[in-house]
């Protein structure tokens, strides 16, 4: 099928990941407290499913309670971020480990699970 100059895919709205029910307080402390992303409240007729949503210029992400919930261990979103040093010593000060890789040409990167399990990719472009 030939490509055509419209009806593709160009961006990424948002990223949602799974939580338990119930975990929206170690949602706020790791988003928000954490990471630094600002919490947006949920539109209301969303908001009685529970989760939250994290949500910055350039970046929304959505925490969705799923009932059977099982974290992403392999599959990740990776976040860009400005100062990966200072903000691993943030993590570590808080009891959250991090866990390096192979080496990503062009990046500093480290991995973080969330409170739930999920992993989290960790990533600053190197200079």
């Amino acid at each position: 099928m030939p490509q055509s100059a419209s009806g593709k895919v160009v961006a990424i709205d948002h990223v949602q990941l799974a939580m338990p029910e119930g975990g929206e307080a170690e949602a706020r402390r790791f988003y928000a407290d954490l990471l630094g992303i600002p919490e947006v409240a949920k539109p209301p007729n969303l908001a009685a499913r529970g989760g939250c949503w994290f949500e910055q210029a350039g970046l929304k992400v959505h925490l969705g309670v799923e009932r059977e919930f099982l974290p992403a261990r392999k599959a990740h979103p990776a976040f860009l971020v400005d100062d990966l040093s200072a903000l691993i010593s943030r993590l570590q000060a808080a009891g959250i480990p991090t866990t390096g890789d192979e080496p990503l040409a062009g990046f500093l990167r480290r991995y973080v699970s969330d409170p739930f399990g999920n992993r989290i990719e960790l990533m600053q472009p190197a200079d």
